[in-house]
């Protein structure tokens, strides 16, 4: 279970005085179905807590209280709703709830100002709360696989976001209206803040992507597997100089298409620099690693 795990062995009293030493509790895989008293115990001592791949239904409202919490992981649970009093938590930096049951979010998430990454994946969120816009220090926003329909239009006060993963529900057209918002980050041009905005929109029905995807500078990834798509906005590969990766896979598009688009031999240039990079980094790639993108027709 890991070098911060609870040993089986150990006394609740010997755990609580070694969680209150290191400031770290983790309790990863452990079946957990509430969160025992004696993390509770460790109080402000406690910097993480990593309770993943438990089955927790509930966050308790004690969780509130650990207000030198730095990093909450609950990943891969049974949690369904986040307690308003999560807005206590101001020193928190990492939260992480991927692959819960979660419908929506409290507006006194806005309140975690020192709060730099949130993900929360694969859930059942309908909308994100206004006050997601309070987030000024947040870099890294993940929302992909839920129910979302759009972003609201306060994220653009998220002036320090610089990835963002996020995609709606089934359409025929790209609804690039989720991310509308962003248009304001991204007027800075070469100097927005938003730096790395993947677009994930695959195994739909998309027959048109909209021009003004071109207006998205930040751009650097585009994944839009088993669609129906023929073609792409001409100026797309031109006009969004930050893109790397483009994956349209099962779709009706052909690689000539492709190859014939405006800014075409500045694109493959990116993508091969990316690759490039990454194996003078030694770092262990599949066959497809430097994969068209596209199939051969």
């Amino acid at each position: 279970m890991g070098c911060c795990s609870s040993r089986s062995s150990d006394s609740p009293a010997s755990r609580v005085a070694r969680w209150r030493s290191t400031g770290i509790v983790g309790l990863r895989d452990a079946r957990l179905k509430e969160v025992p008293n004696e993390v509770l115990q460790v109080g402000n001592s406690m910097r993480i807590l990593d309770l993943t791949n438990n089955k927790l239904v509930e966050i308790p409202q004690e969780v509130g209280r650990l207000v030198n919490l730095q990093r909450l992981v609950l990943a891969g649970n049974l949690i369904e709703n986040i307690p308003a009093n999560i807005g206590y938590l101001r020193n928190l930096k990492i939260l992480t709830l991927d692959r819960n049951k979660i419908t929506s979010l409290p507006e006194e998430l806005g309140s975690l100002s020192n709060l730099q990454q949130l993900s929360i994946s694969q859930n059942s969120l309908l909308c994100l709360p206004k006050s997601v816009g309070d987030l000024r220090t947040m870099s890294l926003l993940n929302v992909s696989d839920n129910k979302l329909k759009a972003l609201p239009e306060s994220i653009g006060g998220c002036k320090s976001l610089e990835e963002l993963q996020a995609n709606v529900g089934k359409s025929q057209s790209l609804p690039l209206r989720i991310l509308s918002p962003l248009y304001e980050l991204n007027k800075a041009g070469p100097y927005s803040v938003c730096t790395d905005l993947e677009v994930k929109y695959a195994g739909n029905s998309i027959e048109d992507v909209p021009s003004s995807i071109c207006s998205l500078v930040c751009l650097k990834s585009l994944l839009l597997n088993g669609n129906k798509i023929r073609q792409l906005p001409q100026n797309l590969l031109k006009d969004c100089k930050a893109l790397q990766n483009i994956s349209l896979h099962n779709n009706p598009i052909t690689m000539d298409q492709f190859q014939q688009m405006d800014g075409f031999q500045e694109f493959e240039a990116r993508r091969r620099k990316k690759f490039d990079k990454q194996i003078d980094s030694n770092v262990m790639m599949s066959s497809t690693a430097l994969d068209e993108g596209i199939d051969l027709h």
